[in-house]
């Protein structure tokens, strides 16, 4: 995989997924993004997909064999799911954060107010899923967003998008410059 050249201030990119259970209740959902937007994250990319078996199955091959694996297709595959490109200083480590234990009972007890702490159901139906490090996030985030040019992104719009003003734009569901436009298809209309 090739390295990509950034700026030591320049913003970090992580992926983030809102699982079937929680795309399936629209207030839940709503809630997340809404904590995605109250923690100063900017969403570069987002995108709702019914995903494939044979999707789930290559994105989870790491743990092929394991005894969650087939749950975690099957349940994967089961409806829609919204996928986002998010970016912060510290995007990985604040989304793991605002996620909270893999674990739903841990979660529960150890984190609460996190998202799988307020609204896992179980280990498989956790709600979310983020990359656990900046090399997993480019692999994920080529899997989710096939057309996303990472070394793009941080040459042109990276920098915008750092030094701001930015503005959400609820129609296109992405953080745009106030006068730059923003991505192919965003609207960015103040």
């Amino acid at each position: 995989m090739m390295s990509i050249l950034r700026s030591p201030q320049a913003l970090q990119l992580t992926l983030a997924l809102i699982k079937p259970d929680a795309v399936a209740h629209p207030l839940i959902l709503e809630a997340v993004h809404q904590q995605i937007l109250s923690n100063k994250f900017l969403i570069v990319r987002t995108r709702e997909l019914l995903w494939r078996k044979e999707d789930c199955r290559r994105f989870y091959r790491e743990h092929e064999g394991r005894f969650f694996y087939q749950r975690l297709v099957e349940f994967m595959a089961s409806g829609p799911i919204r996928a986002y490109i998010l970016a912060h200083k510290d995007a990985i480590g604040l989304w793991r954060t605002l996620m909270g234990p893999t674990r739903v009972f841990r979660a529960r007890h150890t984190a609460p107010d996190s998202i799988r702490g307020s609204f896992g159901l179980t280990d498989t139906r956790n709600t979310t899923h983020g990359s656990d490090s900046e090399a997993s996030a480019s692999r994920e985030i080529a899997a989710f967003f096939p057309d996303f040019s990472e070394q793009r992104w941080y040459e042109e719009e990276e920098p915008w998008l750092r030094h701001g003003p930015v503005h959400y734009s609820p129609l296109g569901g992405v953080h745009c410059m106030a006068r730059r436009p923003g991505p192919a298809g965003a609207d960015c209309a103040q």
